[in-house]
């Protein structure tokens, strides 16, 4: 089968297809041949060298997370599956690859009506936006500012903040990815790379009760001061390079709550997963697949990624 390794650390050309043997299902796995594979943000960052909780080592095949159909399944699981449209997260790899081997348990059923491509686009990032909105608490009429609001979680960030009766302020660094902020429901959108964003936001909203801090850094620790006593701040991400340091006197002094958006056991992030399903096959979330690349140009989505020119999600295609 094609697969797509990981040779060494550094940039998108450490990135090289090749062929590997055809997986075999051991007791309790099914074979799902892979019609597209999900990437993630983090993985163009832990391709670099270690990052973070992200500890891997090369060679390896990358990727967690695949959609496609059940070929094959081991003993123990019901024969029944083979045919299933499903959605997997994987243990940490082995995503680019024309067919992977996954636990029958951690199986999602893609529900009719939904294409593959949609639920690849929200197994991690649709978890991952109902948690950090769910640990954050938001309600209705609150203000709450989503970074990097046209990437993958971002855009699906505005729906859902928008669907709980937020006002939306989406903070991104490219004019498509604010007007497709504009087109998802945010009322305010801003250039984070703008030295003036911060006094923007403050302007025409007075202030924020909740963010949702993807990029980390300088950008982060700024979007921190928007918020006032009463405020939520959900550090999720770091692409900016590092994750935002607050110091809890800071925070404890301004009646701020720096939010943990640790998931938990396995299952609850299952759940989640497939929470976002049902919102797209009920059409009150919908992905945006900006860009799709087939599974041997791998290093071309991580550079376009880095190059921070993606729109909403990136997928490849291994059919």
């Amino acid at each position: 089968m094609r697969v797509v390794r990981m040779t060494a650390f550094g940039g998108p050309e450490v990135l090289v297809p090749g062929e590997a043997p055809d997986p075999d299902p051991d007791a309790g796995q099914v074979v799902v041949r892979v019609a597209y594979a999900n990437i993630t943000f983090v993985e163009t960052q832990y391709r670099r060298g270690p990052f973070g909780p992200f500890q891997v080592e090369p060679p390896l095949v990358p990727g967690n997370g695949v959609g496609g159909v059940v070929t094959r399944v081991g003993t123990k699981v019901d024969p029944g599956l083979i045919g299933e449209r499903v959605v997997a997260s994987l243990t940490g790899s082995g995503g680019y690859a024309e067919q992977v081997a996954v636990d029958a348990a951690a199986l999602l059923r893609v529900p009719d009506g939904v294409g593959l491509d949609d639920a690849v686009a929200v197994l991690a990032d649709g978890r991952t936006a109902l948690l950090v909105l769910d640990s954050a608490g938001v309600g209705e009429g609150e203000r709450v500012l989503v970074e990097a609001a046209g990437g993958g979680v971002g855009s699906l960030l505005v729906q859902l903040a928008r669907a709980k009766g937020a006002t939306v302020v989406a903070a991104a660094g490219d004019g498509r990815k604010r007007e497709l902020a504009a087109d998802l429901g945010a009322e305010v959108t801003v250039d984070y790379r703008d030295d003036r964003w911060i006094e923007d936001v403050r302007r025409r909203t007075g202030g924020v009760d909740v963010v949702c801090d993807a990029v980390g850094g300088a950008v982060g620790r700024a979007a921190f001061d928007l918020l006032g006593p009463g405020g939520r701040f959900v550090p999720y991400g770091a692409a900016g390079g590092v994750f935002t340091e607050v110091p809890a006197e800071l925070a404890d002094e301004r009646g701020i709550s720096v939010v943990s958006w640790s998931p938990g056991e396995p299952s609850r992030l299952r759940d989640y997963a497939r929470q976002a399903l049902t919102e797209v096959a009920q059409g009150r979330l919908r992905p945006v697949i900006g860009q799709r690349f087939p599974l041997e140009r791998a290093a071309d989505a991580h550079a376009l990624i880095e190059s921070r020119q993606a729109l909403g999600k990136t997928l490849l295609d291994a059919r």
